[in-house]
C-alpha cells in the first residue's frame, strides 16, 4: 500500500470588533501682544479658555505618543504642525512666523487623542 498524507481541516471564522475612544479637547485664546517676541509668539497654558469658557489653571491636555495629535487654527485657519510646538507637559504653545499674526486674533488649539479597544472571537469548526 502506498504510503497517504493525511491533512488536518479545520475551518474557523473570526470576529474583531473596535471601539476608537476618540476624546478631542479644545482650548481658546486671543493673541495679546505681550506674548509675541519677534515673530515667535509663546502663550502660556494659563492664557487659554477650555471648552466650558473656564481659564486654565493647569497644564494643557498633550498628545498621547503614537496616538493622538493636535491641530492649531488661527483665525479660523488651519496651520501646518511644522510652525507650531506644544511642550511636553503641556504648560506652553510656542508659534513661529508670527509677526503678521494681527493682535485679538482668535487661536484655537485642538488635541486629539485615541484609546482604543479591540475584541475578538474565533468559533472552530471541523
Amino acid at each position: 500500500m502506498a504510503t497517504q498524507l493525511f491533512k488536518l481541516v479545520v475551518d474557523a471564522t473570526t470576529t474583531t470588533d473596535t471601539d476608537i475612544n476618540p476624546a478631542v479637547v479644545k482650548y481658546f485664546y486671543e493673541l495679546r501682544e505681550t506674548e509675541r517676541t519677534g515673530d515667535t509668539v509663546t502663550i502660556p497654558a494659563t492664557q487659554f479658555i477650555d471648552n466650558n469658557g473656564d481659564i486654565m489653571t493647569g497644564n494643557l491636555t498633550t498628545a498621547v505618543t503614537n496616538n493622538g495629535y493636535y491641530l492649531l487654527f488661527i483665525n479660523g485657519v488651519l496651520q501646518q504642525s511644522s510652525l507650531y510646538t506644544v511642550s511636553s507637559d503641556g504648560s506652553q504653545v510656542v508659534i513661529t512666523d508670527a509677526a503678521t499674526v494681527p493682535v485679538g486674533a482668535p487661536i484655537t488649539l485642538i488635541v486629539n487623542n485615541f484609546a482604543p479597544v479591540s475584541d475578538s472571537s474565533t468559533t472552530v469548526t471541523t
